[in-house]
Order: structure tokens, then C-alpha cells, then sequence
């Protein structure tokens, strides 16, 4: 049979349980506080996340508001130039009919 355990090999084994049950709860306080770190990033990294999908929903609305602008900016142009077409052929219009009322009066009719 085995023989007993004196006592300073029973202190000694509990010197060696109590060293082992300190290393392993700081080894569970480090554990914890990575872990505790990793779900502060993952909560700031939730938290970028919608940023930029917000950030992504404005952009989409800024583009489409421009371009709502562009197409009403073409058509600002577009009539500004109509316009300018219109007074041109009056002009146009004008001169040829006086022209050509100047003719038939040096004609006669």
C-alpha cells in the first residue's frame, strides 16, 4: 500500500491547490477583461455601422435631390433658350415683312 501523506507533503500540496487556483482566477480576470473589451468594439462597431448607413441613406437622397435639380435646371435652360429663339424669329419675322412691305410699296400695290 501506498503510505501516508506527512504533513509538510499535505502543506506543500496545498501551498502548490492554492498557487494553482490563483494563476487560474487571474487567468479568468484577464479572460474577462478581453472579453470585456471585445464587446465595447463590437458595440462601437455596431454603432459605426449604422453611421455609415445612415450616412449612405442621405447620400442616396442627396443624389436623387440633385438629380431633381439638374432636371429642373435643363429646363430653366431650355426655356430661357426657347424664349430666345422665339424673340429671334419675331425679329426675323419683322424685318422680312417690312421688307417685303417696302418692296410691294416701291411696286405699287
Amino acid at each position: 500500500m501506498s503510505s501516508p501523506l506527512t504533513r509538510a507533503e499535505h502543506q506543500e500540496f496545498c501551498k502548490w491547490i492554492e498557487a494553482e487556483h490563483q494563476r487560474l482566477a487571474d487567468e479568468d480576470n484577464r479572460q474577462n477583461h478581453r472579453i470585456d473589451t471585445l464587446e465595447e468594439l463590437v458595440k462601437q462597431n455596431a454603432a459605426l455601422v449604422t453611421s455609415v448607413e445612415k450616412l449612405a441613406l442621405n447620400m442616396e437622397i442627396m443624389a436623387k435631390e440633385q438629380q431633381e435639380q439638374g432636371k429642373r435646371l435643363e429646363t430653366l435652360e431650355a426655356r430661357d433658350g426657347e424664349m430666345w429663339r422665339k424673340v429671334v424669329g419675331y425679329i426675323v419675322t419683322a424685318i422680312v415683312g417690312g421688307v417685303i412691305g417696302f418692296i410691294f410699296t416701291r411696286l405699287g400695290m
